[in-house]
């Protein structure tokens, strides 16, 4: 199959491109390459694509005026997995144009790409922080979501939004996923694991907030990136709704799915997790919680359960060496 990636310099969108084309697809492959983080890492990761056959890399903005038709115009894709954004809650706090030009203008573009030449299946990423500031737990699909606490959030709200409307327009199959605080190999250098590792090994102090008590339900990029390409395989409508936790529009061939495990931990615990893996000991200067996050996050996986029988599942015990051992070879940080 012909897969069009948006994102594919970035994180996840590196791993799902590298699983597909492992898996002998074609992956077109899309990233503005923007400055949010090291360049040099979104370009090593493009150059690890680069070498497995059956990808080509485009460079451009997606909010761009007419560059995203004209690559579906050119590259025909059957599917299209919408990952690029800009990413942050913190961030969002001083630069929310970025995210209304990235994340809203840049999807509108994508949407209307896909309206154009029509795809079997768009897959669009969402994040957890849509739930806002909903109390209850876990975070269930069906949960009202009306109180985004930062832009970013409600940036991925409005495109969840604007692709419903799109699924029910034009007839165009859409799964949108919420993701729950992934990481791994190759993962984003603003996240926190990526930034105690950092400072752990510089032997400078890190800062916990909400003293260490707020929890999260850390995904394993791994289980992210197999649970993607199982709802690849499963596009709306279907035969209707799978289970009573499904959340099959009833007016559009749409959904909406959370990928997390439902084991949520302490980032005090993650830590705990994080020394052992390092051999070192972090110097932990506890703040407190700040404007935008929330207390805890944590995803019902009834739905992902129901639809491909299966759930994240990899424990911090065995992600976070893995990634501790990534990060050690790609900075040549000792053993």
């Amino acid at each position: 199959m012909r897969f069009l990636v948006t994102g594919t310099a970035g994180f996840i969108g590196f791993h799902l491109a590298r699983r597909l084309l492992q898996a002998g697809h074609e992956v077109v492959g899309v990233d503005g390459l923007t400055d949010y983080y090291d360049v040099a890492l979104k370009q090593a990761r493009l150059a690890q694509l680069g070498a497995l056959p059956g990808f080509s890399s485009h460079a451009f903005m997606l909010e761009e005026p007419g560059a995203f038709m004209a690559l579906m115009a050119e590259a025909r894709p059957e599917v299209v997995v919408h990952l690029a954004a800009q990413a942050g809650v913190r961030y969002s706090l001083e630069h929310p144009e970025a995210y209304v030009s990235g994340n809203m203008v840049g999807t509108f573009q994508v949407l209307e790409g896909c309206r154009a030449h029509p795809v079997r299946h768009l897959l669009f990423a969402s994040t957890s922080s849509a739930y806002g500031g909903n109390r209850t737990v876990p975070f269930r699909e069906t949960d009202r979501a009306v109180w985004p606490l930062t832009i970013y959030a409600a940036s991925k709200l409005a495109g969840e939004a604007m692709a419903h409307s799109y699924a029910h327009l034009w007839t165009i199959p859409t799964t949108a996923f919420r993701f729950f605080t992934v990481y791994g190999p190759w993962g984003r250098p603003d996240m926190a694991l990526f930034l105690f590792t950092r400072k752990i090994l510089a032997g400078e102090p890190i800062e916990v907030y909400d003293h260490g008590r707020a929890v999260r339900d850390f995904t394993y990029i791994d289980d992210l990136v197999e649970s993607i390409a199982r709802l690849i395989d499963a596009p709306p409508p279907g035969s209707g709704p799978v289970s009573a936790a499904d959340t099959l529009s009833p007016v559009a061939p749409y959904r909406m799915v959370n990928i997390g495990g439902g084991r949520p931990v302490s980032v005090a615990a993650m830590l705990d997790a994080l020394e052992d893996a390092l051999g070192a000991r972090a110097v932990r200067h506890l703040r407190d919680l700040p404007p935008g996050d929330v207390e805890r996050t944590e995803a019902s996986t009834d739905l992902l359960r129901d639809l491909v029988g299966y759930v994240p599942q990899t424990p911090l015990s065995a992600g976070i060496p893995a990634f501790v051992a990534w990060y050690r070879e790609h900075y040549r940080t000792g053993p």
